[in-house]
């Protein structure tokens, strides 16, 4: 790792402070480097706050040291006004002579406007300094600007002899076939994304919360598949403070494509990112129209023996974690 990618390493970091409050701005980090020391360091703010270069510069007590430093992030400097006022021109005031970018933003608002703006004022720019781990980073906006839809997480618990659910389940709870830390893994996704969404039989079959519990951090709306929107209101999902999503048959067709009809739905309610929790027909709706980024399986070593089958997987890239006696298996759609 050269010194540029040592900083962007930095800078992603940094960024992860951003997750989820961002939303539905990127989640981007930004350092400053003066004589190879950081002198400042900053992320983006809550949504209609300030953007990470602003927090970056805001940072450095000593703005002189700003005319020879150089600047780091993860993503290529807006040049238009939003929320806030443009970052490129902010580097440009403090008259910083060098930026170094992971990689460009495929916004069009900005699609190389801003990295233009930067070097029409003599500034020294060079993008793509650990690319491809700004795209991993970057991951839920790139896909929402560039596919125009919801970044999609298929996840589910399967047993060693591959069920996702027993069979003939007779107590209205959940049923778990994951050890605590798994749970507490998959509870840290829900605070990371947006939205989860589940198919009514789930709803009933194991009347869940799907809240955030075993991790520090916001709860997810939730998103029902209810066709007629006749589930009865007393059920745990409408009891906590969630909020709650009916997708019904005012709202999409179900004789065409269900999941593509729903993330259009969803995203028209503003959901950047969902996770697709269940049950195995809805599951199997996402993989069959091939609407997904990610599928994270925790594969747990008990065994059922009669049941609900899990998905089945084709071929794809893989990660795979040990948790306790569990393990998480990551396949990425690309």
């Amino acid at each position: 790792m050269n010194i540029h990618e040592k900083y962007i390493n930095r800078c992603i970091q940094i960024a992860k402070n951003a997750i989820p409050s961002a939303h539905p701005n990127p989640s981007v980090g930004c350092c400053i480097v003066h004589d190879n020391i950081i002198i400042g360091e900053g992320f983006t703010s809550s949504y209609g706050g300030s953007h990470a270069e602003v927090n970056a510069i805001n940072s450095v007590k000593n703005k002189e040291l700003l005319k020879s430093a150089s600047l780091y992030v993860t993503l290529e400097p807006c040049s238009h006004f939003g929320k806030t006022p443009p970052c490129a021109e902010l580097i440009i005031k403090f008259k910083i002579p060098k930026v170094y970018i992971g990689i460009k933003d495929p916004n069009p608002k900005v699609s190389g406007n801003g990295i233009k703006r930067l070097e029409k004022s003599g500034v020294d720019i060079k993008v793509g300094i650990l690319s491809e781990k700004c795209e991993v980073h970057h991951k839920i906006f790139l896909i929402n600007i560039i596919k125009k839809r919801p970044y999609i997480v298929l996840k589910w618990a399967q047993s060693a002899d591959g069920f996702i659910a027993p069979r003939n389940k007779s107590i209205n709870k959940p049923i778990w076939i994951s050890n605590k830390y798994s749970r507490q893994v998959s509870h840290k996704l829900r605070a990371e994304l947006d939205c989860i969404l589940v198919g009514s039989k789930t709803i009933k079959d194991d009347n869940p919360k799907l809240n955030t519990r075993d991790w520090n951090g916001k709860s997810p709306k939730v998103a029902i598949i209810n066709r007629k929107d006749n589930l009865n209101r007393d059920l745990e999902i409408f009891n906590t403070n969630s909020e709650v999503i009916i997708v019904d048959e005012k709202c999409i067709d179900f004789n065409k494509n269900i999941a593509l009809q729903i993330c259009e739905h969803l995203k028209l309610n503003g959901i950047s990112s969902l996770i697709v929790e269940g049950g195995a027909k809805t599951l199997n709706t996402f993989i069959k129209e091939n609407l997904w980024d990610e599928m994270k399986v925790f594969k747990s070593p008990k065994n059922i023996k009669n049941g609900v089958k899990a998905p089945l997987i084709g071929d794809y890239k893989s990660t795979e974690v040990e948790i306790a006696e569990d393990k998480l298996i990551t396949y990425i759609n690309i």
